[in-house]
């Protein structure tokens, strides 16, 4: 089921063999008929990832560039919509030669050109493939059917791995096997038999469950993997390495690993719980609230990106999560910012809860509290600083409302005009890295160490060029311009500890093992040493 741990079992997967010395690559499939996920609200499917090469893309691609330390691209990340796409287009060129084009064996087929292609782009000795979705949905049943034609054509090439959720019922106290037995199932209605099942569950499977599960789903003992769960997914790699998952797959392949390196990783798995220190941290989001319950998945590599900069600074994360719309609606509560080490506010769209986004920056200015905006936290927080510093009441981007924004001081680029005039959203916005040359002298410049960088954008509005003398005039430093188009990608105060913007999402290119720099120097500042 979503949200079980497909994707970090699946870039675990890939550690593990890594560190066995084999080059691995790996591909999310998600059954949407979305080409990609660009144009869904994050509510509907949490975070959207942005590769290098401006794919936008499911959160697991993230999962495994954090895992494997590696970029991952287009080639890596595929849909229904996608998939469909290519098909009719390639028909429409008449690329089948004639032939009647069906959805089987066709759509199948593609898929697996698809996964083909993958493995000789990355020269991969292992392609890992997720399926996304649950067994038994009518969404996957032509992923699966291109999995089951794979293992046909070439049987000592493929290998099948089920992530499965074991439930423990409070009242009960016991944990139960049936709904694992009913996945197994439902798979083999497809044709597929799973080689290892990767039994998730609160606590750790114990030998009976073990032995029940082998019994009715037809594996051997030794491939139930014990997957309960951790406090923080960077355990997983090694957890799977004690059930022996790595050498299992190696020996159903027939191959020995090359050697074995998981020191760095395990290095810092170990740390981790002995930091005892804690930073405070608020995020100030409209994204997470759904209903009765907090989704953080909307904003997870901003998380994980926090929880690195931690780890390398050696204290612990404490995050909370702040509904900006609630600032809107009580002022007060934006008095509770002091109260905290430091306050990030994440990016996103439109107008709802941008004042209680902008009243979090402006107290964060104003109480020397350190500050990240991303991306649409940079962009009100210099409408805030326009309003309040420079005296520009009427200060606004031209998003909110394009006809009436008298001083656009965040506006849209023009070429980005004409696609929203021809409604033109999908995969059309300010996509993927863009080199950025950083000022000497200023706290960006201090954090990555050098002036060219390159960094991940998403997005279609920008700081008015208008307007910069200005806010440079009034204390606003320019400290990171592209250089191509001349457009504003990092902004700071002075005299402040750290109260830095970023036009771009650095939290993309965050990984446990080389954290991102900007949020490194954000967590140095916010721990007060």
């Amino acid at each position: 089921m979503s949200g079980v741990g497909k994707g970090v079992a699946t870039a675990s997967i890939g550690k593990i063999l890594e560190g066995k010395g084999f080059a691995v690559s790996a591909l999310k499939i998600d059954p949407y008929v979305n080409v990609d996920a660009g144009t869904m609200n994050p509510l509907e499917h949490g975070e959207v990832f942005v590769t290098d090469d401006g794919t936008e893309c499911d959160q697991d691609v993230g999962n495994y560039e954090r895992f494997l330390n590696r970029d991952f691209g287009t080639a890596n990340y595929l849909t229904t919509g996608r998939v469909y796409q290519a098909v009719i287009t390639r028909e429409r060129n008449l690329e089948y030669k004639g032939k009647c084009v069906e959805v089987v064996p066709h759509i199948p087929l593609e898929v697996i050109d698809r996964i083909k292609k993958v493995g000789q782009k990355d020269k991969a000795d292992f392609v890992l493939i997720e399926i996304g979705g649950t067994i038994g949905e009518y969404q996957n049943l032509l992923f699966l059917e291109a999995a089951r034609m794979m293992r046909y054509s070439i049987p000592q090439q493929v290998l099948f791995v089920l992530v499965s959720y074991l439930p423990v019922p409070s009242i009960i106290g016991e944990m139960k096997t049936k709904p694992t037995q009913g996945a197994v199932r439902a798979l083999n209605a497809t044709g597929i038999q799973p080689d290892i099942i990767l039994a998730r569950s609160e606590v750790p499977v114990d030998k009976p469950r073990k032995k029940k599960i082998s019994v009715f789903c037809s594996v051997d003992e030794k491939d139930v993997i014990s997957a309960p769960d951790v406090d923080f997914i960077y355990k997983i790699p090694l957890n799977f390495e004690k059930e022996g998952l790595g050498d299992r797959i190696l020996e159903k392949f027939g191959m020995k690993r090359k050697y074995q390196d998981l020191r760095e990783w395990k290095t810092l798995v170990q740390a981790i719980p002995r930091m005892k220190k804690a930073v405070k941290i608020a995020i100030v989001g409209k994204y997470f609230e759904t209903g009765d319950f907090v989704l953080s998945d909307v904003y997870l590599s901003v998380i994980e990106a926090i929880k690195h900069a931690c780890w390398q600074n050696r204290v612990k994360p404490e995050i909370t999560w702040l509904s900006s719309e609630q600032y809107m609606k009580d002022q007060q509560a934006a008095t509770e910012l002091k109260k905290f080490d430091g306050v990030i506010v994440p990016g996103g769209f439109g107008t709802r809860g941008i004042e209680g986004k902008m009243k979090a920056s402006e107290i964060c200015r104003t109480n020397s509290i350190p500050y990240l905006g991303l991306c649409f936290g940079m962009q009100l927080a210099v409408i805030e600083f326009a309003k309040n510093v420079c005296g520009l009441k009427k200060a606004a981007s031209s998003e909110f409302s394009p006809a009436n924004t008298i001083d656009p001081v965040i506006d849209v680029m023009l070429d980005q005009k004409a696609l929203l005039q021809e409604k033109r959203y999908g995969g059309t916005m300010r996509l993927g890295a863009y080199p950025c040359r950083v000022q000497k002298g200023t706290i960006a410049f201090r954090a990555y160490g050098k002036t060219m960088i390159s960094e991940r954008h998403r997005h279609r509005y920008e700081l008015n060029n208008k307007y910069r003398a200005l806010l440079e005039k009034k204390g606003m430093v320019m400290s990171g311009i592209n250089p191509e188009r001349n457009l504003v990608e990092i902004i700071e105060l002075k005299n402040h500890p750290f109260f830095v913007g970023t036009q771009f999402h650095p939290e993309f290119k965050s990984r446990p093992l080389s954290p991102h720099p900007l949020f490194r120097e954000f967590i140095k500042a916010a721990k007060k040493d």
